[in-house]
């Protein structure tokens, strides 16, 4: 009787404890006031942007009418979506999106890191330092820009086609080809974004204990062996990591590339949820059917992001709450 009662009074202590060392609101305010401060333009712009939009959504259960406003336009419940799953478009939609999203994923991911561990291994600095900065700078140039010059260059007379054909190749249809047009998006990504993903997996690696590869050395193991056993493994975690937090994008394909690229020939293959929204939404005049679209990508998202942080809490020991 005695065991049990101290027994259940434990977690109560344990809970008061607790609540005893936690320092008031006031005096955490007065610790950290500039960083609160510095996080204002922040919770302001996405209370502007993020949650005073979501009245539209009510778009998405109306006949929607500019003219008429969202007050007097009809309710009509889940018609609209039922007109996207009801089009024969929608399954090819929904399967480029997935397709794309998640090979790009993978994709990137692979390359990031077999750069990442090749970089590691250089030591002249300034060929490090100018391969880095080369390969992070197509991070930051549109996808307008880079688009163009692609499409030039993959074009049926561009400069890959010209030396295919001199080496006595038949031209390929790059962006005109439904079976070649996804894995152009997919290729063309990895491309623009690895430098820029490989930059996390490089601070991870300067986390490693340089002992260890110095131990490894004096044991005759060589630069492969080491990447393998003490590189690769020490940013396993966050490899899992970002792994498990990208899948809350899966339905997020890359909308500005696809609309650059994007041409009526590979709309089988190539066009995503994002593209159909824009081009049934907001070209064609479909602004309730493409509302419901859109809330039916922003639901699933939102379920992604939360099974995301559930496997990186359970496979990578990562909390955010």
């Amino acid at each position: 009787m005695g065991s049990s009662a101290v027994s259940r009074t434990e977690p109560m202590i344990r809970r008061r404890s607790v609540a005893e060392r936690r320092p008031a609101f006031g005096v955490v305010w007065g610790r950290h006031w500039m960083l609160y401060l510095m996080l204002a333009p922040a919770a302001v712009w996405l209370v502007l942007f993020h949650f005073y939009p979501l009245w539209g959504i009510a778009v998405a259960f109306l006949d929607y009418s500019p003219f008429r406003g969202v007050s007097g336009s009809p309710y009509v419940g889940l018609d609209n979506f039922r007109r996207f799953f009801d089009s024969p478009d929608a399954f090819s939609i929904i399967r480029n999106t997935i397709f794309i999203a998640l090979a790009k994923i993978a994709m990137g991911q692979v390359a990031a890191v077999a750069f990442a561990l090749t970089l590691n291994e250089v030591r002249v600095m300034l060929f490090r330092r100018m391969m880095q900065t080369a390969t992070t700078l197509p991070h930051f140039i549109s996808w307008v820009l880079i688009g163009g010059i692609l499409i030039e260059m993959l074009s049926s007379d561009g400069v890959v086609n010209r030396g295919i054909t001199a080496l006595g190749g038949q031209a390929i249809r790059f962006l005109g080809s439904a079976q070649l047009f996804p894995w152009t998006l997919i290729v063309s990504e990895t491309w623009k974004e690895f430098g820029w993903n490989a930059v996390i997996y490089l601070a991870a690696l300067t986390a490693i204990s340089p002992e260890l590869y110095e131990a490894a050395g004096v044991d005759g193991a060589g630069r492969w062996a080491r990447t393998r056993h003490i590189s690769l493994p020490g940013i396993t975690p966050i490899i899992v990591l970002l792994s498990c937090l990208s899948l809350g994008g899966i339905l997020n394909a890359g909308f500005e590339q696809v609309l650059v690229f994007l041409n009526p020939m590979v709309y089988s293959t190539g066009d995503i949820l994002d593209t159909y929204i824009y081009r049934v939404g907001l070209l064609g005049g479909e602004l309730s059917l493409g509302a419901a679209v859109g809330l039916f990508k922003g639901v699933i998202g939102f379920l992604l992001i939360l099974l995301s942080y559930w496997l990186a809490d359970k496979l990578a020991n990562y909390r955010i709450f």
